[in-house]
């Protein structure tokens, strides 16, 4: 036998049928990988706030970095790059969830009662 051969069926986990093993052995991981839902507990406008609170910390952590760096502080230059533009993004992400929630009340104020 071939230490090869050995050491890969040792390392190779077991294959059920239709290899489900692995499948869920891939969706675990994937589902550990996510981040953990956020708590809807107190309706939306709690849910509104958190989430505006959480884009706030995201503007001041970036903010933060970016101080840092002017100031000549060891920074990874790639790293505050990145915390920028999550914040970027985050922020054009809830400009468009405004635009959309404004476009919506205005389309019931045009409703006929």
């Amino acid at each position: 036998m071939n230490i090869d051969s050995i050491a890969k069926s040792v390392l190779t986990p077991p294959v059920g049928m239709n290899g489900n093993i692995r499948k869920e052995m891939a969706a675990e991981a994937a589902a550990a990988a996510r981040p953990a839902p956020m708590d809807i507990t107190g309706g939306f406008g709690a849910s509104l706030s958190r989430s505006v609170e959480m884009l706030d910390q995201m503007q001041l952590t970036s903010d933060k970095a970016i101080e840092q760096l002017a100031a000549g502080e060891n920074l990874d230059i790639h790293d505050v790059m990145i915390a920028t533009q999550e914040t970027d993004i985050a922020f054009r992400l809830a400009l468009a969830m405004r635009d959309k929630l404004v476009e919506a009340y205005q389309e019931v104020m045009r409703m006929a009662v």
